[in-house]
């Protein structure tokens, strides 16, 4: 099956404590999750590449942020060593890990495996 497209206006949202559970955790589809905070660099480099690829995705995958700063203890529940982090889960599970700024490719390469896409 090959990667479908979606330009919509479906955005990156700022997950938090009180919904992590259900926003990501609980979730029908895959959630990437992108531990990052204000100070970082890489993770304002990656925020566009992220914003562009939830529009392509859509429903399929789900992109939301966290940011460690306000929320210190996801550091040590989820075992983040650097800034940005982006974990996949899917059925709650972490199924993949991506540490620093990659490139566009690399995440939809990752993405895809995830999803049981070919890459276009």
């Amino acid at each position: 099956m090959e990667r479908m497209f979606i330009m919509a206006t479906t955005q990156v949202t700022e997950v938090g404590d009180g919904d992590f559970e259900r926003m990501v955790l609980a979730a029908e589809t895959p959630v990437a999750v992108d531990f990052w905070a204000p100070w970082c660099p890489p993770c304002r480099v990656i925020a566009p590449i992220l914003a562009e690829l939830a529009g392509e995705y859509g429903d399929q995958l789900r992109i939301v942020k966290l940011n460690i700063d306000i929320l210190p203890a996801y550091i040590g529940r989820f075992g983040i060593r650097g800034a940005p982090t982006l974990i996949v889960f899917k059925d709650g599970q972490e199924v993949d890990r991506l540490v620093g700024s990659q490139h566009k490719s690399t995440y939809q390469n990752r993405f895809d495996a995830i999803l049981g896409v070919a890459h276009a």
